[in-house]
């Protein structure tokens, strides 16, 4: 199996930052309003080295953050920012779209810096949580910048407490996937509960033409890729650079690899022997998009074959097939980038155009 080459990733970074001793801070969108562009919990990393990865506005605010930033790593302060038009500099932060952003910017704690509200050994345990993909919270109390993590199988005992308020705000995070603030009875922010996304990933079964494009494409677009294929003469890294490649069995690499519900995975091999195995294990994961290459008739043969499988109408109806959003594609990589427009906008829960079936 080859090694994944990920794309820049800003806790990572921080990560390997505050190791080296460098003076760090991590900037995190708590709350946004209207036209805002960015989501609660984006993240932007800031490096006393001038070097910065993630946004926080899609670059409407980013130099007023790590203006702010600067201040942050010298005195260990955390700072809770607002923008938007309300704000009278609205206009020179450039975030006079209509929309409200508030932004929490905490330095990372060190034995070189140890001023910092952000422990780097919560980092490194958050890292290795993600790499595990076990789903964690950063719960941070705003007024102070304590940290602690929580995790989905937090159960609140006494709801009416800070505590129980907190484990019940938890609960209802990881349910919704969303990040989301703790307010007091008089509606004021006092922690806020940052779901620490873990990579969308995207697995593909069958290393043909189709998959050299989709691979790299879906990568560049923030998705950890694995090409899952045990013919040895495809699945070679000479045809996929930067990409991980199992070579087991369909139904065996998924069941080691296991499936949660931020993973996609797509079959293109045109070979039942590779895809009737993956769909058959699939259908009752947690995968947020299923996808098979084929024709319209190529999929009717592949219903029925589940069917007779025992498979109910309402797990063979998850399968996205023909795969692909109708946009008219022709040729490998219009394919794929159909295919990953779909899979794009499932995630987003935004359905479009259905394809009329590749050959």
């Amino acid at each position: 199996m080859t090694k994944l080459s990920s794309t820049p990733d800003p806790l990572d970074l921080l990560t390997e930052w505050a190791r080296a001793g460098l003076p760090c801070a991590l900037a995190t969108v708590t709350s946004t309003w209207g036209s805002s562009p960015r989501p609660a919990g984006s993240m932007m990393a800031v490096c006393a080295n001038g070097r910065i990865e993630g946004s926080v506005s899609g670059g409407c605010v980013e130099g007023a953050v790590i203006e702010e930033a600067t201040t942050v790593m010298r005195t260990g302060k955390p700072a809770a920012l607002s923008y938007g038009v309300s704000s009278d500099d609205a206009w020179a932060v450039g975030l006079a779209c209509g929309g409200l952003l508030d932004v929490y910017v905490a330095a990372i704690s060190t034995p070189t810096h140890p001023q910092g509200t952000l422990p780097l050994s919560m980092l490194e345990t958050v890292a290795e949580k993600r790499r595990a993909r076990v789903p964690v919270i950063m719960a941070t109390e705003l007024a102070t910048g304590a940290c602690r993590l929580l995790y989905d199988n937090v159960a609140p005992a006494t709801p009416t407490d800070l505590e129980g308020r907190l484990a019940a705000r938890a609960r209802e995070v990881f349910e919704t996937g969303r990040s989301l603030r703790l307010e007091d009875e008089a509606g004021q922010a006092i922690w806020f509960l940052h779901l620490v996304p873990m990579p969308p990933r995207l697995l593909i079964v069958g290393a043909v033409h189709i998959a050299q494009v989709l691979a790299p494409m879906a990568q560049s677009t923030g998705f950890s890729v694995t090409v899952i294929d045990p013919r040895t003469q495809l699945a070679t890294p000479e045809r996929f650079p930067g990409i991980t490649l199992d070579t087991d069995w369909p139904d065996e690499a998924l069941e080691r690899l296991g499936i949660d519900n931020q993973t996609a995975i797509v079959t293109l091999t045109h070979d039942t022997k590779l895809d009737d195995p993956t769909l058959q294990y699939t259908l009752g994961s947690e995968a947020f998009y299923i996808g098979a290459l084929g024709s319209r008739k190529t999929q009717a043969s592949r219903v029925a074959r589940l069917h007779e499988s025992g498979f109910a109408a309402d797990q063979i109806a998850r399968i996205h097939g023909p795969v692909g959003l109708a946009i008219g594609a022709v040729g490998a990589a219009e394919i794929a980038l159909s295919i990953l427009a779909e899979i794009v906008a499932v995630r987003h829960n935004k359905p479009l155009g259905r394809v009329s079936g590749w050959a």
